[in-house]
């Protein structure tokens, strides 16, 4: 018996193997654990396992390139390969071509962790949703225009907002393009000036809504300028473009109501806008017309022909006190002077004269005393009344 090596033990069971058929086509159903992604290489290593036993598997970065989903341990998948040998340590293993997830369909898992991994990267975050605009001048519709989703839209904003434009651009809406078609359709609509975008269609089954749960419309969502509003049309469940967009809608025609007031609700608001102005502008004018009156009143009492008019009424006043004062003053000095000369004519000589006295002048001098005479004088008499003159003939 010849001896040989350990490299060759496992290249002859490699080869056993490689030659089996049914090895080398086959799908193992089972439990992923284990599973890693190696970051530089692209390579995923995982164990497949049932309740009793588990087999190695390796899944190279080409294949795994072209997984729509992320596997996880604990998921139930089948997985398609081949069996061969690893023999650098003598291990058999899977090597995967491609894995399939079992029960929930590739699909559904496919679109759970599109939207996890969407919804880790905030493009489903609340803080990044848009306001629409009240009043948007271009409204933009991306949708099939032989479909009823436009003509929904038309009758809509015919009705309720005439005073828009709107910018349809026709895209596919299912099949194969159709996340392509729909994001040029949102780039379109940007572009032409849209204030607001509603991207949709009317409605279909969960296959036909293929195109708005792909990770390139979301991003197209995402990234546009304008507020866009998605109106996919499926009242069950959401989209991802749903998810994406700033407002969803369950039908075109709700998102064309969402997308433009009411015509009579902007009368109406422009009505009381009306009101409002006009009493605030009557309020205005009031309390301009009593800054006015008061500043036309302060102005007047400075002017100087009030202060001339003031001061002339003061001088006025000041005469009457005057002239007051004056009569009062002339009052009590003449009943003073009244009161002094009746003093003086009760001592007047004049009154004496007229009880019958006389007054005696030598010359010009009052006689006053016999001694200032002599006999043979001649003196003047002076009575109350005329006078004389006499001669002294005697005195005593």
């Amino acid at each position: 018996m010849p001896v040989v090596t350990v490299t060759q033990v496992n290249r002859y069971i490699g080869s056993k193997l490689k030659g089996d058929r049914i090895l080398q086509g086959i799908m193992v159903k089972g439990e992923i654990s284990n599973f890693i992604k190696h970051f530089k290489s692209g390579h995923c290593y995982f164990s497949l396992k049932d309740s009793e036993s588990s087999i190695k598997a390796v899944m190279f970065a080409g294949a795994a390139s072209r997984l729509r989903f992320m596997p996880e341990d604990g998921m139930s998948v089948i997985v398609s390969g081949s069996i061969s040998v690893y023999e650098r340590d003598g291990l058999y293993q899977l090597y995967a071509n491609d894995i399939i997830p079992e029960g929930a369909g590739k699909a559904s898992v496919e679109l759970e962790q599109l939207k996890r991994k969407l919804e880790k990267e905030g493009i489903f975050a609340a803080e990044h949703k848009r306001p629409l605009p009240y009043m948007p001048r271009k409204i933009g519709a991306v949708t099939s225009l032989s479909g009823a989703a436009v003509r929904d839209i038309i009758n809509v904003l015919t009705r309720r907002y005439p005073l828009c434009e709107l910018y349809a651009v026709n895209a596919l809406v299912q099949g194969e393009g159709a996340p392509e078609s729909i994001c040029r359709g949102i780039l379109r609509a940007e572009s032409a000036g849209c204030d607001v975008i509603i991207v949709g269609r009317g409605g279909g089954s969960a296959e036909d809504l293929g195109a708005f749960n792909s990770e390139q419309v979301a991003r197209a969502v995402y990234g546009c300028k304008v507020p866009v509003i998605s109106a996919v049309g499926h009242e069950v469940d959401y989209t991802i473009c749903d998810l994406a967009a700033d407002m969803r809608a369950p039908t075109p025609s709700a998102a064309a109501e969402l997308a433009a007031p009411e015509i009579g609700a902007i009368r109406e608001t422009i009505e009381q806008y009306v009101r409002r102005a006009e009493k605030a502008a009557k309020s205005a004018y009031d309390r301009a017309a009593d800054r006015y009156a008061a500043v036309g009143a302060r102005l007047t009492a400075q002017s100087p022909e009030n202060r001339l008019v003031l001061t002339g009424n003061s001088l006025d006043r000041l005469d009457e006190r005057l002239d007051t004062a004056l009569s009062r003053f002339m009052d009590r000095r003449s009943a003073e002077l009244g009161e002094k000369i009746a003093r003086l004519e009760a001592l007047s000589p004049l009154k004496v004269m007229a009880r019958g006295y006389s007054l005696v002048y030598s010359g010009d001098e009052l006689v006053r005393s016999s001694e200032t005479i002599s006999e043979g004088d001649t003196v003047t008499l002076r009575f109350d009344s005329g006078g004389a003159e006499a001669q002294i003939t005697k005195k005593w």
